[in-house]
C-alpha cells in the first residue's frame, strides 16, 4: 500500500499586529507630529483599532512613559526623558558636537544645528540659536527627508554608490519649494562628491530664503555619524558662502578630532 503524501495548504501570513509594533507605532506618531494627541485620534492615524489604542495608551501612562493633559490628550513620559539622557550619555559624537555647535554659532552669529539620520530621515538633533532676528522653522527633533537638506545627503554620503541610490529611491520627496532634488541617481552622484570634499550646500530647498552649509563628523570607520550646519539666509550664504563652508569644515574637523579620529 502506498500511502498519499499529505497536502499542506502554505501558511497565511499573519496580519495581527503585536503590542510592542502598536507602541512604537503611537511613539513615534507622537513624535513626527510634536504635539500632544488623544487616543482616539492617534488611533485613526496609525489605523488601529480604538480599543486597542486606548489600553495601550493608559498601560503607558500608567507606566510613565506618557502622561496624560487635562484635556484628555497624551504626551512623552518622565521615564522616556530619563531614558533619552541615558543614551545621550552615551553618544560621545554628540557630546563633542554639541561643544563645537555652541562655539560656531557664538563665532559667526549664525544658527548652527547637529543632524543625524533616523532611517529614512534627517533628524535635528542639537541647535545653538544665532544672534540676529533671523529665525528658521525647524528646532530640534525636526524630522525631514533627507534629500531636502544639505546634511541629509551627507549622511548617506559614506555609502557605496549603489546603496545611496537604493536609499534615496525609497526615501526621496518633493520639497515644500520645489527645489529639492529628487533624482535617485543624481543624489546618489552629489552625496558622494559632497562626503568626499567635507562639504554640502543647500539652497531654498526645504524653506524660501534658508540656506543650509553643512559638513559630516565622521567616525573612526569613515562613517558619517553626525552633521554639524550653518542655517542661515540665503542671501547671506551666498555673499559669504567661501568664509561659512571654510567655519563649519574646521568645526566637524574640530569634533573629528576630539573624537580620537586623525585628520585627513
Amino acid at each position: 500500500m502506498i500511502a498519499m503524501a499529505e497536502t499542506i495548504a502554505p501558511a497565511k501570513p499573519r496580519t495581527r499586529v503585536g503590542g510592542i509594533e502598536r507602541t512604537v507605532q503611537i511613539l513615534d506618531l507622537l513624535s513626527s507630529r510634536g504635539e500632544p494627541a488623544s487616543a482616539y485620534d492617534i488611533a485613526k492615524s496609525v489605523g488601529a483599532p480604538v480599543s486597542t489604542v486606548y489600553a495601550i495608551v493608559e498601560e503607558l501612562v500608567t507606566r510613565g512613559l506618557l502622561t496624560r493633559d487635562g484635556d484628555g490628550t497624551v504626551w512623552f513620559g518622565p521615564r522616556l526623558f530619563r531614558y533619552g539622557l541615558a543614551y545621550e550619555s552615551r553618544m560621545d559624537v554628540l557630546t563633542e558636537a554639541k561643544h563645537e555647535m555652541s562655539r560656531l554659532s557664538r563665532s559667526i552669529g549664525e544658527t548652527v544645528q547637529i543632524c543625524c539620520r533616523d532611517e529614512g530621515m534627517m533628524v535635528v538633533a542639537a541647535m545653538a540659536d544665532g544672534e540676529g532676528h533671523f529665525r528658521i522653522s525647524s528646532d530640534v527633533g525636526t524630522r525631514v527627508p533627507l534629500n531636502w537638506t544639505a546634511s541629509g545627503r551627507l549622511l548617506l554620503g559614506h555609502l557605496p554608490s549603489d546603496v545611496r541610490e537604493a536609499a534615496f529611491r525609497d526615501v526621496a520627496r518633493r520639497s515644500p519649494t520645489g527645489r529639492a532634488e529628487t533624482d535617485p541617481k543624481a543624489l546618489a552622484r552629489q552625496a558622494g562628491r559632497d562626503f568626499a570634499r567635507r562639504l554640502a550646500v543647500q539652497l531654498g530647498a526645504s524653506e524660501f530664503s534658508v540656506a543650509c552649509i553643512a559638513s559630516p563628523i565622521r567616525d573612526m570607520s569613515g562613517t558619517c555619524a553626525a552633521t554639524i550646519s550653518i542655517v542661515l539666509a540665503e542671501q547671506k550664504a551666498q555673499a559669504n558662502l567661501e568664509r561659512y563652508a571654510e567655519a563649519v569644515k574646521a568645526s566637524a574637523g574640530a569634533v573629528e578630532r576630539a573624537l580620537g579620529r586623525p585628520p585627513s
